[in-house]
């Protein structure tokens, strides 16, 4: 048997997903398939890759040896294939991708009055689209940090922060009794029923926390954000929300007291000149969002904050085609 680069790619699924279930789902092959050419590999190669228990696969000695030497080959023949596509399409094209937020529409808009064509490819995992990004599948991702859960950072991936900590807001229906005022506490919210995404990155670890220190316990349901959106709307439940997002005539949007929620804004890219061609309009974009989200704008400067320093970080320290997006 000789190794090929799907062998590689599958070495690298499993130690990505830490199980040979969700590795077999993300390659689109069945499990019992993908034990068996885990195993034909590993009688290949001489020695066991992967420590098998009930919590799932660790890499052991050997395998960590031969992922670090897989990975950069899978990298290559992912960008390999992508230049080939895009050149075959006409020419390259701006792999964009990013966590859901109102910023967006005008980060796009900008990047095209510049000159360059982006495409676009949506994600509620942060962690996914940095992966993206190292592997050669994205050029820039715009992900956000759940506080208290960092990322995955891949070493490899150059960072730069557009905010430090934005605070996270909460919708109601409009006809909510919270709505009255215009920073809303916790407890005003207790005895209502929470809707959170547990796919997003970090965010229900986070919402958990946000309860146990305030010391609440209301009912929480589990479902993406858009379906928030509409049971929201219809006063069945309340939602974690950006601070960008808009009101509606069914449905209100409030900052929390004391900001008990926070995530950090990232911008990711395999170089310094990816970042610094696409950082100005991203930028740009998100403080033309907040300007116009009213709950958000009164609580802003009266101008932008400045530049940040932006010296790259390979290691943040923060301790605190697409697919479906996340909150707005």
């Amino acid at each position: 048997m000789e190794l090929e680069v799907r062998h590689l790619r599958a070495l690298c699924a499993i130690a990505d997903t830490g199980s040979l279930h969700r590795a077999a789902r993300q390659l689109g092959v069945a499990q019992p398939s993908l034990s068996t050419q885990l195993r034909r590999i590993e009688q290949e190669l001489g020695g066991a890759l992967f420590l098998r228990a009930r919590t799932g696969c660790r890499p052991t000695p050997l395998g960590r040896l031969v992922l670090s030497r897989a990975r950069p080959l899978v990298a290559e023949m992912r960008s390999l294939v992508a230049e080939a596509r895009q050149a075959a399409a006409g020419g390259p094209r701006l792999r964009v991708g990013s966590t859901a937020s109102r910023a967006l529409a005008g980060w796009l808009r900008r990047l095209r009055a510049g000159g360059q064509e982006p495409t676009l490819h949506m994600n509620v995992s942060a962690n996914t689209l940095l992966r993206m990004v190292a592997d050669g599948q994205l050029d820039v991702a715009f992900v956000h940090e759940v506080e208290g859960s960092p990322l995955r950072i891949p070493g490899e991936l150059r960072i730069r922060v557009l905010l430090e900590r934005e605070p996270q807001f909460v919708s109601l229906p409009a006809d909510h009794p919270a709505t009255a005022k215009q920073e809303v506490d916790l407890y005003d919210l207790a005895d209502d029923r929470w809707m959170i995404d547990p796919t997003v990155d970090g965010e229900w670890d986070a919402v958990r926390r946000m309860f146990r220190t305030a010391g609440v316990d209301p009912d929480v349901l589990h479902g993406d954000y858009h379906t928030a959106a509409a049971l929201v709307a219809t006063g069945e439940v309340v939602t974690v929300c950006q601070p960008t997002s808009l009101p509606r005539p069914d449905m209100a949007v409030r900052r929390l007291r004391g900001d008990p929620l926070g995530v950090r804004l990232l911008l990711a890219a395999r170089t310094e000149t990816d970042l610094d061609g696409v950082y100005p309009a991203l930028e740009e974009a998100y403080w033309e969002a907040a300007r116009q989200a009213p709950a958000y704008s009164s609580a802003l400067p009266g101008s932008p904050p400045p530049l940040r320093d932006q010296t790259p970080m390979s290691q943040p320290s923060l301790r605190h085609t697409a697919t479906t997006a996340g909150r707005t």
